[in-house]
Formats: structure tokens, C-alpha cells, sequence
């Protein structure tokens, strides 16, 4: 993966991880954002989570 495939999708994982769904104190549109940048780059669904899971066990 390259790194700014890479890079796109830790951010993905970490804006996903962060937004607290009907309770979020961030903007949804950030989230939405971040997920485009990492599909945009060339990562699948299933690398962010992937990546979710193992920002969520470190």
C-alpha cells in the first residue's frame, strides 16, 4: 500500500472511530471526507476496517 493510500486510510479509521454517531460532536462531513480521500486513493471498504480494528486493539 502506498503511503498516501496508507496515510488516507488511518485517518479514515481514526475520523470513523471518532464519530459517536446521533451523539457526535463532529461533523459528519469530516468523517464522509476522510472515507472519500481513502476509496479516492485506491482503499477498499474492507482496508479501513481492517485498519479500524487494529487502531482499536493498540
Amino acid at each position: 500500500m502506498s503511503d498516501a493510500r496508507q496515510q488516507a486510510v488511518e485517518n479514515a479509521a481514526r475520523e470513523v472511530i471518532a464519530y459517536d454517531g446521533p451523539n457526535a460532536r463532529t461533523d459528519a462531513h469530516t468523517v464522509v471526507d476522510a472515507m472519500g480521500a481513502a476509496l479516492e486513493a485506491g482503499a477498499t471498504h474492507q482496508d479501513i476496517s481492517d485498519e479500524m480494528k487494529r487502531q482499536r486493539n493498540s
